[in-house]
């Protein structure tokens, strides 16, 4: 979840961690930590300055904190954005990740009842979306949040500011949460726990479901799950509501309503008039958006409705949007069968 960044929880993470550990950790260049640099001074007298940190504490830390630039090489080609769909579902839909979700869920089911009762969020969804991300809690990432939070912060210019200021949230978060700064890993863009929350998405939409005054993404099933159905209940999820269905499209009007972009602002009687029909009978005020995915024999085409929006607002890619509901029916049916 990186807020527009790159896709949120939020992210860029959730292909790496479809891939092995060996793959983002080899080779790894430190140096002998951030204290010195003249950026973290003026970071650390800001912390002091408004937020009443410990001088001595954050240099303490900043001379712990190392340089990654394996980090800067991830940063600089992004996975994601190589592949087409049909490779990128291959990634995601796969049997051990649908039999990971039904374990999961059934490991879990009091506690995805209870936060879908609390939220309004199917717990398909929330399942699906933690598979996506980590494996259910397989692949939180191996790098330390401090190391990468400080590369990104001080060594990555096209995106310092965003990553100073989850630098700062996470000091902060660190404070409140008891969070070891030391010691807690996560991916590559400093995303956090069984949901891959940043810094910022974590202050703002954890939850302490289990009420232990704590919230804790890394070993309370409870906060977990719950703070996953806040994410998506605070950006507007319709419990129930169809995320996406296939289109037909004729013509080459239909084009324009692509670059609409994903938001859902065009009535099913308007998307008609463009060529673009449904698969199922559907309301003419219904309102959605047309995408167009990438099949080894050519573009395939659905509607996306608001739910299928409000994923996308945990990460902003159209695929990992598709990849999290088609897991999500994938696990439904899977857990169906087995009951």
């Amino acid at each position: 979840m990186l807020k527009g960044f790159l896709g949120s929880a939020i992210t860029i993470v959730a292909l790496l961690g479809a891939l092995p550990a060996c793959t983002t950790t080899a080779s790894v260049p430190q140096s002998s930590g951030y204290a010195s640099n003249s950026q973290v001074q003026v970071f650390i007298n800001e912390m002091v300055a408004q937020h009443g940190f410990s001088r001595e504490e954050l240099e303490k830390i900043f001379s712990q904190a190392q340089r990654r630039d394996d980090i800067l090489a991830l940063m600089s080609k992004p996975v994601e954005k190589k592949l087409p769909w049909y490779e990128y579902r291959k990634i995601f839909l796969t049997q051990s990740r649908i039999e990971g979700g039904v374990a999961f869920w059934n490991q879990n089911a009091a506690i995805l009842e209870q936060a879908a009762k609390a939220y309004g969020v199917d717990a398909q969804i929330i399942v699906a979306i933690i598979g996506v991300e980590t494996r259910y809690g397989g692949n939180m990432g191996s790098y330390r949040v401090l190391d990468a939070l400080s590369t990104l912060a001080f060594d990555y210019p096209p995106r310092g500011e965003f990553f100073r200021d989850e630098l700062e949230q996470y000091l902060l978060l660190a404070r409140v949460e008891h969070i070891d700064l030391l010691n807690t890993k996560g991916s590559y863009a400093g995303a956090m726990g069984y949901g891959q929350f940043i810094p910022s998405s974590y202050q703002r939409f954890a939850v302490d479901f289990d009420h232990d005054g704590k919230r804790d993404l890394w070993d309370s099933p409870m906060d977990i799950v719950g703070s996953v159905a806040n994410y998506l209940h605070i950006h507007g999820w319709d419990p129930g509501a169809t995320v996406t269905i296939r289109a037909n499209v004729t013509g080459d009007r239909y084009e324009s309503v692509i670059e609409k972009g994903l938001k859902p602002d065009t009535a099913v009687k308007e998307l008609r008039t463009e060529g673009i029909t449904p698969s199922i009978p559907l309301p003419d005020g219904t309102l959605a958006a047309l995408l167009s995915l990438e099949q080894e024999d050519g573009p395939e085409y659905w509607l996306g409705f608001n739910n299928f929006y409000v994923i996308t607002r945990y990460n902003h890619s159209p695929l990992y949007a598709m990849a999290v509901y088609q897991l999500s029916e994938e696990i439904r049916l899977a857990r169906a069968r087995m009951q």
